[in-house]
């Protein structure tokens, strides 16, 4: 289980709105920035939320990585956004790897402010280290 976790809270959001709305597009930006990165995507869940009164409904783009996974949660009519990037550590160090997606991410919804956050997962064992 050691790796790294990353997430980001983001608020009043730059990018062109479709980032926000268009499951299949998000999907393909963050798949494409996930190989970009080197990591692996293995597997993808897309999800469009139906509209509110208060606008048009998020997506939810889920990518199971070889690695852990990425996350991508929007919020349109509050120009948001949340992301969470894990990557296991165990077979090599991904670190690197979470740190150029989130910030192909990052750089993707242009967020006038990020609340962002790291966390070191689990230890890896005496007998590994080294």
């Amino acid at each position: 289980m050691h790796g790294l976790h990353l997430t980001a809270d983001l608020h009043d959001c730059r990018c062109a709105a479709r980032w926000l709305v268009d499951a299949s597009l998000l999907g393909a930006a963050c798949r494409d920035a996930a190989q970009a990165a080197g990591l692996q995507v293995v597997g993808e869940l897309l999800h469009t939320f139906a509209a509110t009164r208060h606008g048009p409904g998020g997506v939810t783009a889920a990518l199971l990585l070889a690695e852990s996974h990425v996350c991508v949660h929007t919020w349109p009519e509050r120009k948001a956004v949340t992301l969470d990037v894990y990557v296991c550590n165990f077979g090599a160090d991904h670190s690197a790897k979470a740190q150029a997606l989130m910030a192909a991410l990052l750089a993707l919804f242009e967020p006038q402010h990020a609340e962002r956050h790291a966390l070191q997962r689990g230890a890896l064992p005496a007998h590994l280290v080294g």
